[in-house]
């Protein structure tokens, strides 16, 4: 089962631990973001008018004179709650957008060819501004693309 899990994540695209990497320029590739519109619970703020009672107090005199006035009052306030109201469509960003970079004769090695990187956009313009077959090092953010 362990060897599954390995073989999957080294499939996908590791991290690299930001490790340079050099060899000659392959190809690049620039894979867009891709949206889907999906759905999600909807919410509406419902609001009733309730009342309270409220004590009112007050004095007057003082010392042997003093004397307490107590009354009630019924007052209106806002009970609000948020309550689901069927569903509502939003964008939702299935995949982010990415920046490849195909090398050659990775760090020397002639064996490792075709070995794709991913890297940032500037890193990705200044490698489309090189040559095919043009020597570059770059820090990748991952392996795979």
């Amino acid at each position: 089962m362990l060897v599954l899990v390995i073989a999957a994540v080294s499939a996908c695209g590791t991290k690299n631990d930001n490790k340079a990497v050099s060899g000659t320029r392959g190809d690049v590739r620039h894979v867009p973001r891709q949206t889907v519109i999906d759905r999600r619970p909807a919410f509406l703020t419902q609001c009733t008018t309730r009342t309270k009672q409220v004590k009112h107090t007050s004095t007057s005199g003082s010392g042997a004179t003093k004397k307490t006035r107590t009354w009630y009052t019924t007052e209106p306030y806002q009970d609000c709650k948020k309550v689901r109201r069927g569903t509502e469509p939003y964008v939702r960003v299935a995949q982010a957008k990415r920046w490849c970079v195909q090398l050659d004769d990775v760090n020397g090695n002639t064996g490792r060819d075709h070995v794709w990187y991913e890297v940032e956009s500037a890193v990705y313009e200044q490698a489309a501004a090189t040559e095919v077959g043009s020597k570059m090092t770059l820090l990748p953010l991952r392996s795979g693309c």
